[in-house]
């Protein structure tokens, strides 16, 4: 599961500063048609105007009433920006994985925070249901989950990334297991529980914004950082090894980075899955295989992607709203079997 997936000649890059305009432009026109669409009809131009105003030294006659201003922003402004930064961490953490381990299938929930998050989420939802607390043991049960995971695969197989994997796999199955047992015992909150497995991104207010902000930061600046060094690994830890690569040390702070960041998306957007999949498989495909390119044109398609996922979710149903994990789901599983199909085979 762990052998190279690269291709022997690497596809050559486009030149950084198209790739890095066109991410750019993405990003500002799937935000701008999410401030612009929701129930609320704000007129267009009026909601221009109202950004316009939004910004220093300018004022303008925007022409939004103060319900109109509120829905703006501190409905759909934070909501697409919360969109964008879940997407942009979770298609980063994404290729941050398939670079550490090799392996094009690999995705944020590799070692077992999507279950951890869930089993988190779930005793939230059977004691209280509070936010505050949801947010929290979310985020604490993901990183529990991939902490136990390492500490099983480094007592069982060394450092290696097959016995990991290998760990990721029992450890979610414990945490659903847990989980399942759980819902069983409090079937009161089982609409409450999957709603949230779904994916979503309600929001009312910048609060969610700010929790998850941090640590977008911390773990996308680590991610960036590393992106040559995953270009080393991906020719092999004994070839990167000679070549004066701590294997094990680069290994470990990536993973951490990209666990961080996707327990944190998760316990404030619930569990949105293929975003780690489709956004870095698609980079590779159209800007070429070096992780230099594919680390950060991944944050800014990641966000493009889920902003526009999220836009879908709001309107296809129109007045009501499907969940969000729903739309990336309808596009990430035939692209899924399309990488199954197009995938060369063992190298």
């Amino acid at each position: 599961m762990s052998s190279p997936t690269t291709p022997t000649v690497a596809r050559p890059s486009r030149p950084g500063w198209v790739a890095l305009t066109i991410g750019v432009v993405a990003v500002i026109g799937v935000a701008l048609v999410g401030l612009l669409i929701g129930p609320a009809g704000i007129d267009p131009g009026a909601v221009f105007l109202g950004l316009a105003d939004a910004l220093p030294l300018i004022e303008i006659d925007h022409g939004l009433s103060d319900v109109e201003r509120s829905v703006l922003f501190e409905i759909r402004f934070p909501r697409v920006v919360l969109g964008g930064i879940v997407g942009a961490v979770l298609a980063a953490a994404g290729a941050a994985y398939q670079g550490v381990f090799r392996n094009p299938l690999a995705d944020p929930y590799l070692l077992g925070v999507a279950a951890g998050a869930g089993l988190g989420a779930t005793i939230a939802f059977a004691s209280t249901g509070e936010p505050g607390l949801l947010a929290a043991l979310a985020f604490a049960g993901g990183l529990g989950a991939v902490g136990v995971t390492y500490a099983l695969g480094r007592s069982v197989g060394g450092r290696t990334t097959t016995s990991l994997i290998l760990a990721g796999v029992a450890v979610a199955a414990f945490a659903t297991a847990v989980q399942t047992y759980l819902l069983q015992r409090n079937v009161e909150t089982l609409r409450e529980v999957y709603a949230w497995i779904l994916g979503r991104l309600t929001t009312v207010g910048w609060s969610d914004v700010l929790t998850l902000l941090p640590y977008a930061l911390l773990a996308s600046g680590v991610m960036l950082g590393a992106r040559r060094l995953l270009d080393v690994l991906s020719i092999g830890d004994e070839e990167a090894s000679a070549l004066g690569v701590n294997v094990s040390r680069v290994r470990w702070v990536v993973v951490i980075a990209a666990t961080l960041a996707t327990a944190a998306a998760v316990s404030v957007s619930g569990l949105i899955g293929f975003v780690g999949i489709i956004v870095p498989h698609t980079v590779r495909i159209l800007f070429g295989w070096s992780y230099r390119v594919i680390v950060p044109l991944s944050l800014l398609f990641g966000a493009a992607f889920l902003m526009a996922a999220d836009v879908a979710a709001r309107t296809l149903v129109s007045p009501a709203e499907l969940p969000i994990g729903v739309v990336t789901a309808f596009f990430g599983a035939p692209f899924f079997v399309l990488v199954l199909r197009t995938m060369r085979g063992p190298q």
